[in-house]
């Protein structure tokens, strides 16, 4: 067996609640990120939260009466045929992979190789559930990963906006630039309100010119 293995990124945990939108109230009033308010493919609403500078992310989620449990915990990988296939090489009984479509779960990966759309699912020996999802390129203002390719990308991003930036800023060392760009990208923020939280950070805390 190889020793690389492939990344299984914890980021999602499920917590089941009586009254989603108290529960939605209760999450916001916390001042976590809600990035999401949808009706997933199973046909059960969704609200996911990001608390402040987290990796991970949790899914308020009220099922149907009729509706079968759902996966406790996501594990995020880049790919999820290699992904089931260690695990099943490991001695985990993992379903086939699935996608969501008009009519609900439907055999294979999703048809059109979007990111975030293909899932496989598994439990332990005590019944408690796992999905795995496929995620190739994140949505924006969702974060990066922390492998080097992301890092690597998130990089070259900050290089390339800290260049425009650059010839009309105030001496300063790179890094007091890159070093709150890439924290608020990782946390979750867009390009734009990066930006002007590094230049805040090199510029804010100058005194005002005197006339």
């Amino acid at each position: 067996m190889s020793s690389e293995t492939l990344d299984m990124k914890l980021e999602v945990v499920v917590i089941p609640v009586a009254d989603i939108d108290r529960a939605k109230r209760f999450y916001e009033g916390l001042g976590w990120r809600i990035d999401a308010d949808i009706i997933s493919g199973d046909g059960s609403r969704v609200v996911q939260f990001t608390p402040p500078g987290s990796p991970s992310s949790i899914h308020l989620r009220q099922r149907k009466p009729d509706a079968s449990a759902s996966p406790g915990a996501w594990l995020i990988v880049s790919d999820i045929v290699a992904a089931r296939s260690e695990l099943v090489g490991h001695g985990a009984q993992v379903s086939d992979v699935f996608h969501f479509g008009q009519k609900g779960p439907a055999p294979g990966r999703d048809p059109e190789g979007r990111s975030y759309s293909s899932f496989a699912s598994f439990s332990d020996p005590d019944g408690n559930s796992w999905l795995l999802q496929e995620i190739t390129s994140r949505l924006p203002g969702r974060g990066f990963s922390s492998d080097v390719a992301s890092l690597t990308e998130l990089l070259r991003e900050a290089e390339a906006h800290h260049g425009q930036y650059e010839p009309t800023a105030p001496k300063h060392h790179w890094s007091n630039w890159y070093g709150p760009y890439i924290v608020a990208r990782e946390r979750g923020k867009s390009p734009e309100e990066a930006v002007k939280d590094a230049t805040f950070h090199v510029e804010g805390a100058r005194e005002p010119a005197r006339t």
